[in-house]
C-alpha cells in the first residue's frame, strides 16, 4: 500500500515535465562520430545545466578521455543511511541511413503516445527519469535518510569507458545499491548476460582478381572461420541450453571487413587482409578463460590443414556474466513499488547484454538493478521509441523505491 507520504511525493510528478526532458535530451545529438567529432559533450553540458537550475547542486564533470566526460551528482540528507545510485549513459547509437527512419531520428516526436528518436528508449528516457527522481524527492521535502548519486557516464555503447572510470575514481565506494534505467519494460532484471568481444584478422596475399592462383584470398579462409565459429555456437547452446532469464548463448559476428578500413577496396583485386569483429555473449556455466582456448584451438585446426592460413584473434573486452538473488533488497522493494503502482505482479528477467551495471556488480559488488522504461528489443533499431505512460510508470516505481530503499 501506497502511504500519505508517498502519496504526497508521487504528485511532484509532472508529466509534461517528464515528457519535454526526455525530448529534449533525444534532441541533442550525441552519436559518437569520429569522422566530425562529435560525442556526448553537448547532453553532458545541457543535463550540467539542468542540474544546476533544478536540483541547485553543483555536478561534478569529469573527463574520461579526451572529449568525453561523466556526470557526478551527490545528494547527501545528512543523516546516517544507505546511498542509493542512479545510473545512465548519454552516448546512442549510430541513427544508421535516416532514409529509413519514418520519424526524425532526432526530432522527438510524439505519435500514438509515444516518443520517437534515436536513444528515446536507450536511454534518454531512463536519464531523465533518474533526474527526475532525484528533483521530486527533494522538492516535495520528505525526510529520507542516507545519499542519492547520479552517475551519468559516457562511451556504454563501446568499450564502457565511463563507467569503468567513474569506479576507479571512487565514486562507487559507498553506493549500496544501484538503479540502472536500461529499457527492460519497467521488469525487474536481475541477471546480465557476459560478454567477450574480439578482432580477428586473417592475413593474405594482395593478387588480381583475374589471377588469384598468384595471391593468398584471406576471404575464403575468414569464411571457415566464420562458419566453424557458427558450430562452436551450436555445441556452447547444446552444451548449456537456455537460461531461465538470459536465454541462449550466442557467438555472432557483427562486422566483416576486407580490406580493412583505410585500404581502398576495388572488384579486381584479391585484398591482402580481411578483419572482422566477433561479439560473443555468455550465460552461467560457461567459462571465459576456457571460451578464448577453444576459439583458439578451432584456428589452429584450421591452420593445421592449410599451410596458407594465417589468423589472429585478439580479445579486447571481457564481462562477466552478473547476477543477484530476487530477495537482495533492492529487489523485494523495487518489486513491492512495481506492484502498488501498477497493482500487478512484476515480472523478473534478464538482461541480453551487458550494462554499466555489469561492472558496479562485477567489480565493486553493488547490487544492481535494471528496470528502465522502453520496448526491450527496439534498442538500436530504426524509429527507436519510448512509451509516455511506461515512462510516467517508471518514474513512480523510481520514486517509491527510492524512498523506501533510503528509510528501510
Amino acid at each position: 500500500m501506497i502511504n500519505e507520504t508517498e502519496e504526497r511525493l508521487l504528485s511532484f510528478i509532472n508529466k509534461d515535465e517528464l515528457v519535454c526532458l526526455t525530448q529534449d535530451l533525444i534532441r541533442i545529438d550525441s552519436v559518437i562520430r569520429p569522422e566530425t567529432g562529435n560525442t556526448e559533450a553537448k547532453v553532458v553540458r545541457f543535463i550540467a545545466e539542468w542540474i544546476r537550475r533544478e536540483l541547485n547542486v553543483e555536478p561534478l564533470i569529469e573527463e574520461v578521455i579526451p572529449g568525453r566526460e561523466n556526470i557526478i551528482v551527490t545528494v547527501d540528507s545528512g543523516k546516517k543511511g544507505p546511498c542509493l545510485m542512479f545510473e545512465g549513459h548519454t552516448d546512442v547509437v549510430s541513427e544508421g541511413n535516416r532514409d529509413l527512419w519514418q520519424h526524425d531520428p532526432f526530432g522527438a516526436q510524439i505519435h500514438n503516445g509515444k516518443i520517437y528518436g534515436r536513444g528515446s528508449c536507450d536511454m534518454k528516457a531512463g536519464v531523465a527519469v533518474n533526474l527526475l527522481t532525484v528533483k521530486a524527492i527533494l522538492e516535495s521535502g520528505v525526510d529520507y535518510k542516507g545519499k542519492m548519486r547520479l552517475g551519468i557516464v559516457c562511451d556504454e555503447e563501446d568499450l564502457m569507458l565511463g563507467i569503468q572510470d567513474y569506479i576507479k575514481k571512487g565514486h562507487a565506494d559507498d553506493v549500496d545499491a544501484c538503479l540502472v534505467s536500461e529499457p527492460e519494460e519497467n521488469q525487474l532484471c536481475i541477471s546480465m548476460k557476459g560478454a567477450l568481444r574480439a578482432i580477428i584478422k586473417v592475413k593474405g596475399k594482395m593478387a588480381h582478381g583475374a589471377m588469384p592462383l598468384t595471391g593468398i584470398n584471406p576471404n575464403t579462409r575468414m569464411a571457415r572461420i566464420i562458419l566453424a565459429f557458427e558450430d562452436f555456437e551450436k555445441e556452447q547452446i547444446q552444451k548449456h541450453g537456455k537460461d531461465e532469464y538470459l536465454g541462449w548463448p550466442s557467438v555472432t559476428f557483427t562486422v566483416v571487413q576486407s580490406p580493412p578500413p583505410g585500404e581502398p577496396a576495388q572488384l579486381n583485386v584479391m585484398p591482402a587482409e580481411s578483419m572482422a569483429y566477433l561479439d560473443i555473449r555468455t550465460i552461467p556455466g560457461q567459462d571465459h578463460e576456457k571460451i578464448k582456448v577453444q576459439l583458439q584451438k578451432i584456428l589452429d585446426r584450421l591452420a593445421a590443414g592449410d599451410p596458407d592460413f594465417d589468423a589472429q584473434i585478439n580479445f579486447i573486452a571481457d564481462k562477466p556474466v552478473v547476477s543477484m538473488e530476487k530477495d537482495e533488497p533492492i529487489v523485494r522493494i523495487a518489486a513491492k513499488a512495481y506492484r502498488d503502482v501498477t497493482g500487478k505482479e512484476p515480472v523478473y528477467n534478464g538482461v541480453p547484454g551487458a550494462t554499466d551495471g555489469t561492472f558496479l556488480r562485477d567489480l565493486k559488488g553493488i547490487p544492481s538493478l535494471v528496470n528502465g522504461p522502453g520496448p526491450r528489443h527496439v534498442p538500436h533499431q530504426t524509429d527507436e521509441y519510448v512509451q509516455i505512460d511506461e515512462l510516467v510508470e517508471c518514474l513512480q516505481i523510481y520514486l517509491l523505491t527510492t524512498l523506501r530503499f533510503l528509510n528501510r
